[in-house]
């Protein structure tokens, strides 16, 4: 079902509803982490701590792409009605998830660099002062997480039906919010660096294995490259429009190859245009009349389609052909 807002055919090109309590609690991730990212650098300079110090530049670059995340969601807000979009802006919020990825892969590789440059090199750690500080830096990122968690949550808990569940059994982000992921990442993967951290840290204290801290640090970079991989996969995969292999594409074969109306399909075209939601161009050809809106009817049992436009052409006996088209 399209969402209110019509242009000038008189039908909605607005397909996503958005997502404010991400948005909200996006922001709200944003302060928490630049706060703790101010605590860490202050901390690091004072205690003569390189680990702090780097930890805090580090959290810097999640503040960043977090930022972006919000800005993401307010430009998709502010040109949601904006016509130069011909299928709407929730692209936006996805491109924000791709550069957010970026800017993962960008700290794992920060990441493995200072933790061989420290594994080659070992600089003395003041264990106490930075253990008590990566402590509080796990809280603040357990706090960030739970947030964006919760905005994923309540984001989609609504209007899911039989064809939704099946089309996440097959693909499973493919009803998320991309965005909210890419902010819900970088808090995680500063949570694993924190548990890392503290871990190598007490390590160091304890037993002397001061070479624990730039072991866990390369383990982390590893474990963050991983998922960047795997968020640019995902939003890359909807940003070039790579999705004729979701089961929604099987699901349209099927209606028209039950069709009471014999058609054969010519051509087929399917993208996502929101969480979930998919636009469609269906070029078919029939043997006898027919029109567009009946097979539009057929294909509507999917409510994951939102925007389909059907072409019928009608095979005849000569060399004239009828083409009919529907959107």
């Amino acid at each position: 079902m399209e969402i209110q807002g019509l242009t000038e055919e008189g039908h909605s090109h607005i397909f996503d509803e958005g997502n404010p309590l991400a948005e909200r609690n996006t922001r709200w991730a944003v302060m928490l982490t630049a706060t703790m990212m101010v605590a860490e650098i202050i901390g690091g300079w004072l205690f003569n701590s390189m680990a702090l110090l780097a930890d805090g530049w580090h959290m810097s670059s999640h503040a960043l792409a977090l930022g972006l995340s919000v800005l993401a969601y307010r430009a998709a807000r502010r040109f949601a009605y904006d016509r130069r979009f011909a299928f709407g802006t929730w692209k936006i919020e996805v491109l924000g998830g791709y550069t957010s990825a970026i800017f993962l892969v960008g700290v794992a590789g920060l990441m493995l660099y200072q933790s061989v440059e420290r594994l080659i090199s070992p600089t003395p750690i003041s264990y106490d002062q930075a253990i008590a500080i990566a402590g509080v830096g796990l809280a603040v990122n357990l706090a960030c997480a739970w947030l964006l968690k919760d905005g994923h949550d309540h984001g989609h808990d609504h209007g899911h039906d039989h064809h939704h569940a099946h089309e996440d059994e097959g693909h499973g982000h493919h009803g998320h919010d991309l965005n909210l992921r890419s902010a819900y990442l970088h808090v995680v993967a500063d949570a694993a660096t924190s548990v890392f951290a503290i871990l190598a840290l007490a390590g160091g204290k304890y037993w002397g294995a001061s070479w624990l801290d730039p072991v866990m640090g390369i383990v982390g970079s590893v474990l963050v490259a991983v998922w960047a991989y795997g968020l640019m996969r995902d939003t890359g995969r909807v940003l070039l429009d790579a999705e004729m292999d979701v089961p929604v594409v099987a699901e349209i074969r099927e209606v028209i190859d039950s069709s009471p109306i014999k058609a054969e399909i010519t051509d087929l075209h399917v993208w996502r245009v929101g969480k979930g939601k998919f636009a469609c161009i269906l070029s078919l050809a029939v043997e006898q009349a027919a029109e567009p809106e009946q097979f539009r009817q057929q294909l509507s049992i999917h409510e994951e389609l939102v925007h389909v436009t059907v072409e019928v052409t009608q095979r005849r006996v000569g060399p004239e052909l009828v083409r009919v088209t529907g959107a």
